[in-house]
Formats: structure tokens, C-alpha cells, sequence
């Protein structure tokens, strides 16, 4: 018989749905998010969807089309947030942004800034605005050093010259042209983790450090946990910290959160047509289910004429780090 031996480390995590009172339910959805694709500019060392310059999965002419087919289909959808990868260079960006536009849904582009600079990209500032596209961009610290020790050396300047422009064309002044910040917190070296600070004074202090030195402004930043998924859990195994850095999400779970969590309201879709309930969902292959308890497509949404056949949120211990502290959302913190 095997026993566990005395000083062996505790590596249990209790499984979400248990730490939960109840199943976590499907609210009507009103988000629809889709991955365009992996295709990248960057590989940031905590990209989750483990894009990158070498990647070429991308959406297909097919799905493209379906997903225009939802938009147009769908009048509940009151968001369009399209991801990737850097979503600008994989196809269909902007047949997506014209479908949402045609049918006065808000457009969200989560943009890495620094594509602005790439061969064939100079115009999309101009675009945006054009479209009213609302862009949430990656600027994980207001320093620097920070900034480029996560996504590559020189980025933080060509960040800071992107919201320069964004800023020229009216973006963090018209009220029409929405510019929002993310960020993350350092991957830990160890095991002394932390949240990421309260939204709002880091928010004071991005917006100070930034108007002072840069003359940048934006509207709102948003605080987002790094969840173990892709790049994050690959640091995370490689250092040995998996397994605690779980523990400490799970040890600051905050059940007021739950009601929030924008799994809820949203499903995501990625380049192969399939439906989960949100981005990390996606990165972990753990698809969401309709009412048989099968995989659901995209084509058996526009066959059903319904979007809402999820009952029940599928969920996973990284479900912490969304439910840890003040949660983090694709809208930064929750409560």
C-alpha cells in the first residue's frame, strides 16, 4: 500500500464547481467574443493564447461568414470584442468590425498597440476612429522596464507612441472614442503572489504618470489577474509554482464575485467555428456544451435561430483566478 509521506507538499486544489453552492448558470448572452486566430506581431511571456509571429492558425473565409451570419442574426448581441492573437492581422477583422458597425453593436478591438508600426497596419488608428471601435490595449505596467521584461524589448515605446496617435485622432477625449488600459501584474519569481492593486488608484496613477510624461490620456484602465493558462501556467510549471500559485487563487476566492464573471453573459468563438464560454475556456480546450451534453458550434447556434443553449458554465480551477480578490474580468476587477 502507498502512503503519502509526512512532509510531502499539500498539491490539492479544491475543484471550483465545489468550491461553489451552486452550478454556475448561463445568463442570457449579450457578449459575443471571438478569437480571430494566434497570428502575432509579439509572444509575450504571459500570453495566455500562446500567440506569436511563427503561429498561422487563423479564422477561415467559412467561419467568417457564419459569424457575420450571428451578428446580423442576433439583435441581443450588444458586443462584439474581437481578440487574438493580434486581432488586426488575421483575417476577417474588418468584415467582423463592419458586420457589428451595420448593426449598431459597440465593437471592442483588444489591441497590442505596437501592430500600428507593422507593414500594412498604418492606417488603423484612423480606421478605429472612423468606426468607433472601442480599444482596449495592453500596457501591463506604466514603467518601462516592466512593460518590455513581458512583451519585448522596445514595445513600451512604441506603446506610448501608439496612444500618442490614438490620442491625435480624438481617442481619451471624444466620448465617442473609447480608449481603455490593461493591466497585469508581473509574473512571480516565487511564491510571494499578489493581486493585482485596487483598480481605481492604480488607475489615478497610470493616468498621472502618463499625462505628465507622455501627454497620454485614456478613459479607464483595467486590472487584470494572470490566469494559469498558456505562457502563464508553461512559467508557472517551469519554476514549480503551478500548483501554489493556484492555491493562493483559490485561497482568496470571493464568492461575491461570481454573480459578475463575464462567462455568464458572453461565449467566445474561436477560428474553427467552436463555442466555449470564455477566452481561457477556449486556450484549455474545455468547450461549452448544449442541452445533449455535446460540443456547441457556431452552426448549431444559427440552426437552433437561439444563442442561448448553454445551461451551465464549464469550469476549471483557473476559474479562481477570475473570482480571486475583486475579480478580473476582460473588464478589469468585478466589485
Amino acid at each position: 500500500m502507498q502512503t503519502k509521506p509526512i512532509n510531502a507538499p499539500n498539491t490539492r486544489v479544491k475543484a471550483f464547481k465545489d468550491k461553489l453552492n451552486s452550478p454556475l448558470t448561463k445568463n442570457k448572452i449579450n457578449v459575443l467574443q471571438i478569437n480571430l486566430g494566434k497570428r502575432c506581431n509579439l509572444a509575450c511571456v504571459h500570453c495566455h493564447v500562446e500567440a506569436g509571429p511563427k503561429r498561422t492558425e487563423e479564422l477561415s473565409p467559412e467561419i467568417c461568414t457564419q459569424l457575420i451570419e450571428l451578428i446580423h442574426k442576433f439583435p441581443e448581441i450588444q458586443i462584439v470584442d474581437l481578440t487574438g492573437g493580434a486581432p488586426e492581422i488575421n483575417y476577417g477583422f474588418q468584415s467582423l468590425v463592419a458586420a457589428a458597425r451595420q448593426t449598431n453593436k459597440q465593437v471592442i478591438v483588444r489591441s497590442n498597440l505596437t501592430i500600428y508600426f507593422e507593414d500594412g497596419f498604418g492606417d488603423l488608428p484612423e480606421y478605429f476612429a472612423q468606426n468607433q471601435v472601442r480599444v482596449v490595449a495592453s500596457l501591463p505596467c506604466y514603467l518601462a522596464d516592466n512593460v518590455d521584461k513581458m512583451r519585448g524589448t522596445g514595445v513600451f515605446d512604441k506603446s506610448i507612441q501608439a496612444l500618442q496617435w490614438l490620442n491625435k485622432v480624438g481617442y481619451g477625449q471624444d466620448k465617442n472614442l473609447i480608449l481603455d488600459l490593461v493591466y497585469n501584474p508581473q509574473l512571480p519569481a516565487n511564491e510571494k503572489f499578489s493581486l493585482a492593486p485596487e483598480q481605481t488608484n492604480l488607475e489615478k496613477a497610470y493616468k498621472k504618470f502618463l499625462k505628465n510624461n507622455f501627454e497620454v490620456e485614456f478613459n479607464n484602465l483595467f486590472t487584470i489577474t494572470n490566469l494559469p493558462v498558456g505562457r502563464t501556467k508553461m512559467y508557472l510549471e517551469r519554476k514549480k509554482l503551478y500548483i501554489p500559485y493556484l492555491q493562493f487563487l483559490e485561497s482568496h476566492f470571493n464568492a461575491n464575485t461570481v454573480n459578475h464573471l463575464m462567462c455568464r453573459n458572453e461565449i467566445s468563438i474561436d477560428y474553427l467555428g467552436n463555442v466555449y464560454d470564455c477566452d481561457f475556456n477556449q486556450m484549455m480546450n474545455l468547450p461549452a456544451k448544449n442541452p445533449h451534453g455535446e460540443n456547441l458550434t457556431i452552426s448549431q447556434l444559427l440552426t437552433a435561430n437561439n444563442l442561448n443553449l448553454i445551461s451551465e458554465v464549464q469550469t476549471a480551477a483557473y476559474c479562481y483566478g477570475c473570482t480571486a480578490g475583486s475579480g478580473s474580468s476582460c473588464g478589469g476587477s468585478l466589485i
